[in-house]
């Protein structure tokens, strides 16, 4: 084998490594997305732009062309509903809020969330024991 073989096929693997956890990362916030934004609106009414800063605190960013969709496939699928209200800064705004069939949604979706982090956490237990075995100073 020649080397630029074997760094083609070094950087092939590592950049499908990359894409593959990109990807996985990808579907994973996909996933949770409407879980979150139903949480969110379950405080109580809320503007669009109220949701993403709220999505923002959580670190999760998401982009006005991403959020709009999601909301209005929620509405459609009857989990929530919205409200026009005057505006004294521009037009007037929508204001979401969730019904009872998406509060319903929100706790299946909690009890979901629950069990699948008690299964990933431990599904991954053996990596938290073997980084804490392997470096002495994370236990404290």
């Amino acid at each position: 084998m020649t080397y630029n073989y074997v760094l083609h096929t070094t950087v092939l693997n590592i950049y499908l490594c990359y894409m593959i956890a990109e990807n996985t990362q990808t579907q994973m916030r996909k996933g949770i997305l409407d879980y979150c934004i139903l949480s969110i609106i379950s405080q109580g009414e809320i503007y669009a732009s109220d949701i993403l800063s709220e999505l923002k605190k959580a670190r999760l960013l998401v982009v006005e062309g991403t959020l709009y969709p999601l909301l209005t496939r929620l509405k459609n699928n009857g989990l929530l509903s919205y409200n026009w209200r005057e505006s004294t800064s521009g037009p007037p705004r929508k204001y979401y809020e969730i019904t009872p069939a998406g509060l319903d949604v929100l706790d299946r979706l909690d009890k979901t969330w629950n069990e699948l982090a008690f299964a990933v956490d431990t599904a991954m237990e053996h990596r938290r024991t073997k980084s804490t075995t392997e470096n002495p100073l994370t236990e404290q």
